[in-house]
Order: C-alpha cells, then sequence, then structure tokens
C-alpha cells in the first residue's frame, strides 16, 4: 500500500532522537511535525479557497522547505518548487504557470522576485522579523490533516529546461512516497541511518531519492544548503551519513577533489543517483569505499531501468519488460545493436531509438497546465520519453542521448551520448558534453565542450593520438571541434545546459580547436577558418 506524505509525516509524531541536521540546528522530527502543523494552519488562513491552494517555495535547502513541504501535506497545498537559478521573466513565468498564490522565499533570493509583475502573489520573506512573528502566533496549532489520497497532487516540480521552457510536471503525494519506501527497502534503510541531502529540494532527485527516503525509513537527515564537492566528505563524518543520492555530474565533481590517503574512512554504504559517468562511479566506488547505485529515470517517471548488478561499464541496466525502443522514423522496434571486433557500434542509425513505455504513462501523471506536451509524451496510449537509447543482444541498454539532440552526420544517425562516453575516458577532461553544430554544406558536424582537469590544460597533441588509439569510436563520431572551458553552463541540478553551446557553436570567448576528418592534428580555430566553417548560404 502507497502512503500520502501525511501518513509518512504522522508516523514521526513522537519521534524526539533522530530528525534533520542542518549545520549545527538539530529539529527532531516530532519537532518538524508540530512545526510543519503550524504553517499548515497558516496556509488555510491565507490561501483563497476559490484558488488552487498552490505555494511557491524559492529557498535553498534550508530547514523551512522541508517544514513548508509537511505543512502542503497536512493541509492539502500544493508546493510549486522553484529553480533558484532562474532570472526575470522566466522566473515570474514558472511562479504565474504553477498558479501560486503565495512564494515563500529568503533574504538570499528575494533580489530575483524584485520588479516582476506576479497580480496576486503575495511574497513572504522566512528571514524577516514579520515572518518569525507569524509562526510564533500560529505555534501550538491544532494537528489536523486534511484529507488526502495518494494520487493527489503534492508538487509542481519543473523539468530542467536543458531543450526547451521548463515544464511543470504533475507529482503525487505517491510518486514522493513509493519511490522513497521501495529505496528504503532496497537499501535496508532504517532509523539508525541518516540520508545525506545536498541536492536541490526543488528537483526530483532530492525529492524522491532523498526527502521521502528518509521519510519512508524513518531516518535522520542532513541537510546542506547547497552541494559542495570540497564539503562532502567533511559531511559524511560529521553527520554520520550512510545514504545520499545525486543526479548527474556531482560525483564527477567529487572525484575530481585532491585524493587522501584516508578517503575510505567514513560511514557512507550507498551513493544512490542517475546520470553518473561509468569512470566517476568505479572511481567514486574505490576512493569511498561506499557502494553507488546508478540508474535511469527523469522528473516525469514514465520510463525508469533499474542497474543491473554485473551490466558491462557504461550501460544502464537491462530493458524492463514493459520498454521497448521505438525507430523515429519506421516506429517499429529497433535490431539489436551490432559491434565490430574492436566494439564499434556499426548499425547506430538502425538500432538507436526512442525508449517508450508501451503499458502507459507509468508513473507519468501529466504536466501541468500544457496539454499539448502531455499529448506528446502520451501517443497511442503509450509513453514516449524522448530518450533515445540502443541495446545489445544481452538485453543491456544504452543511453545515447535526448531525441531533441540527434546528430545527422553524412546521412547517418548519431546519438550523442556514446561520444560522451569515450571522451569521459581521457584523463586531461574534468568535464564534457557532446553536440551537434551545423555542417558547411549538410547536416551536421560533431563538437565538444570540455572543462581540463585542475591545473591542467589542453594538450591538442595527446588529445588526437587518444581520439585515434580508440577502436570503439566511429569515423563519424570523431569530433571536428573542442571548446575547451574554464566552466561550462549548467541548469541548478547540474545537467549542462547543451542546447545553449550548440547555439553559441565556436562563436564564443573560449578556445575552439578543429580538426577536419582527414587531418592528424586540432588546430586552433582562427577568425579566417571561422568563416569557412559557417553554413553554405544554401544550407542555412
Amino acid at each position: 500500500m502507497i502512503d500520502t506524505v501525511a501518513a509518512l509525516l504522522g508516523r514521526l509524531a513522537e519521534v524526539d532522537d533522530r530528525g534533520m541536521r542542518f549545520g549545527d540546528v538539530f529539529v527532531s522530527w516530532g519537532e518538524h511535525v508540530a512545526l510543519s502543523h503550524d504553517r499548515a494552519a497558516l496556509l488555510r488562513d491565507i490561501l483563497d479557497s476559490s484558488r488552487p491552494p498552490h505555494v511557491g517555495v524559492l529557498l535553498d535547502n534550508v530547514p523551512e522547505f522541508s517544514l513548508l513541504l509537511g505543512a502542503a501535506a497536512f493541509s492539502g497545498s500544493v508546493v510549486a518548487g522553484l529553480n533558484t537559478t532562474r532570472r526575470g521573466e522566466a522566473l515570474a513565468r514558472d511562479i504565474l504557470l504553477a498558479d501560486c498564490q503565495v512564494v515563500f522565499t529568503e533574504t538570499a533570493h528575494i533580489g530575483l522576485l524584485g520588479g516582476l509583475d506576479l497580480p496576486g502573489v503575495r511574497v513572504i520573506d522566512i528571514d524577516s522579523d514579520e515572518w518569525r512573528a507569524t509562526t510564533v502566533s500560529y505555534s501550538g496549532s491544532e494537528h489536523i490533516v486534511d484529507a488526502t489520497e495518494p494520487d493527489d497532487l503534492f508538487m509542481l516540480i519543473f523539468t530542467s529546461g536543458t531543450s526547451g521552457d521548463p515544464k511543470a510536471v504533475r507529482c503525487t503525494h505517491a510518486k514522493i512516497t513509493g519511490p522513497g519506501s521501495m529505496l528504503a527497502e532496497r537499501f535496508g534503510l532504517g532509523p539508525a541511518d541518516t540520508v545525506y541531502l545536498a541536492m536541490p529540494m526543488f528537483h526530483s532527485n532530492a525529492m524522491m531519492a532523498g526527502w521521502g527516503v528518509a521519510l519512508a525509513a524513518e531516518s535522520s537527515i542532513a541537510l546542506r544548503r547547497r552541494f559542495s564537492a570540497s564539503g562532502f566528505l567533511t559531511d559524511l563524518r560529521k553527520f554520520s551519513v550512510t545514504y545520499a543520492n545525486y543526479v548527474g555530474k556531482p560525483l564527477s565533481y567529487i572525484v575530481a577533489t585532491p585524493e587522501l590517503p584516508d578517503d575510505a574512512d567514513n560511514p557512507l554504504r550507498i551513493m544512490y543517483g542517475n546520470e553518473g559517468s561509468a569512470p566517476a562511479v568505479a572511481e567514486f566506488a574505490r576512493r569511498f569505499d561506499a557502494v553507488v547505485v546508478d540508474g535511469f529515470g527523469s522528473t516525469e517517471g514514465g520510463v525508469s531501468i533499474a542497474a543491473t548488478p554485473g551490466a558491462p561499464p557504461g550501460a544502464l541496466g537491462r530493458l524492463p519488460d514493459n520498454i521497448v525502443i521505438l525507430h523515429p522514423d519506421t516506429g517499429l522496434e529497433c535490431p539489436a545493436a551490432e559491434f565490430d571486433a574492436d566494439g564499434r557500434l556499426v548499425n547506430a542509425d538502425d538500432a538507436t531509438g526512442e525508449l517508450v513505455n508501451y503499458e502507459g504513462a507509468g508513473a507519468f501523471s501529466g504536466y501541468y497546465k500544457n496539454p499539448q506536451a502531455d499529448a506528446e509524451r502520451i501517443r497511442d496510449g503509450r509513453y514516449h520519453s524522448g530518450d533515445l537509447a540502443y541495446q545489445d543482444a544481452d538485453g543491456f541498454v544504452y543511453f545515447a542521448g535526448r531525441s531533441s539532440g540527434w546528430l545527422r552526420v553524412d546521412g547517418e544517425n548519431l546519438g550523442a551520448a556514446p561520444i560522451e562516453r569515450t571522451l569521459v575516458r581521457y584523463p586531461g577532461f574534468a568535464q564534457v558534453t557532446v553536440y551537434g553544430v551545423p555542417d558547411r554544406y549538410v547536416g551536421d558536424r560533431v563538437m565538444a565542450a570540455v572543462v581540463p582537469t585542475v591545473d591542467g590544460e589542453f594538450d591538442p597533441i595527446a588529445f588526437a593520438e587518444f581520439l585515434d588509439a580508440q577502436a570503439d569510436l566511429g569515423p563519424k563520431q570523431l569530433p571536428t571541434f573542442i571548446r575547451v572551458a574554464r566552466s561550462l553552463p549548467r541548469t541548478a541540478t547540474f545537467k549542462i545546459l547543451t542546447r545553449s553551446l550548440s547555439a553559441e557553436r565556436w562563436n564564443c570567448t573560449d578556445p575552439v580547436w578543429v580538426r577536419e576528418r582527414h587531418e592528424s592534428k586540432f588546430r586552433v580555430l582562427t577568425p579566417e577558418l571561422t568563416q569557412s566553417m559557417e553554413p553554405h548560404p544554401a544550407h542555412t
């Protein structure tokens, strides 16, 4: 049976020996429940019953975020997680799309709301004297729990927006408690454990693989305002962390920190997340003596792939029975991937397709006020993920990128992810992303933006030699352009904004190196060379 968030919190009402730690602050679960009820009473008073009971939360990972989640659970309200990296009209658009009556923010972010046109939206600063006085006036409120069901809406969580405007995903109580309970049981977590919560709480990874896990396991939470690679190990030891979650690049950031002889001297048992690179996963497990479980899923939840023990390097896991890979042109199931003696994928165009849940929407409950996007996801009773993949003859599936990120090179469709998996093997790179840029005449060329390792510089000769030695990298997959940057544009959940890099192409202040397919060496892209790279007028 799947519980509501209110039910999981209610079980903790008498628990005083564990709870939430934030720096030197400790809030027991019993205090948390009481304070959430106080805020629930406040929400019932200030929300207009004729409008959707939606409240926006524009906060870092601070205790008040968790208290407001509890308040929403008890009062039947809905929390809209607002991305603290959004700005101006983009932020206003999210707030209004989510029908927020109130936005709770803090001094660090209240300036983001200044000058925005937010009709009918009240802004509350949790660092203000007014808020402190208000919470005192509601102290000791009656513990009332409004009737809710697992399928009732609990949160609106925005997608990362790496390929367009973020969409508000409808997240029910079950979408938080279901994964939380499953992971707590899967990893044997209980009251003696501590969950480390450093991923932003406005995102699904933190809620489903972190906060919800702690509630289900009745364990403690170590809350960090923002993720810090340098502070990670210190926090593990300070808070006795046994379980942590991640999404995207944090593993790479952590293993990029200087290695110390006692790295393995820590209490962490499980590191769970998705989108970690195979080298980062292996290195993290080695250095910190923890089990890393890297799965595959999205905020929408229509397709998920569990990690499989013993899977080949780079594989997400085995393809579940309800998921198929459909070719984008024919709509038919793709054949298994074929590899040559060097491990090179030889039928990428035929074997690569979209991950589709043919049994229906899965955990996807739709987008908020976006029927067009719903229709794109659910077609003919099937959930279309927009994610590209291929599977080998043994049923192991490999991520190939987003359908919006297809590269068309010399008439062949290529996924960016397999190329990235090869480039991250290069020891001189700390971060890599691959994308298509226009070919002068037709189709795309492969471009990569890279960040060298700490204190490292890009060595064009060594990298060219590395590329030529990669037997599993086909000629059409070889990058023509390498953009060498000190940092890459990212979302708040550490996903690289590849669409921004693709739009900029080589027109940037970072040095760009170029190597044509017939050339052996990279050379710096000069203004004169740039002119020869621009798409031919007949193909723009």
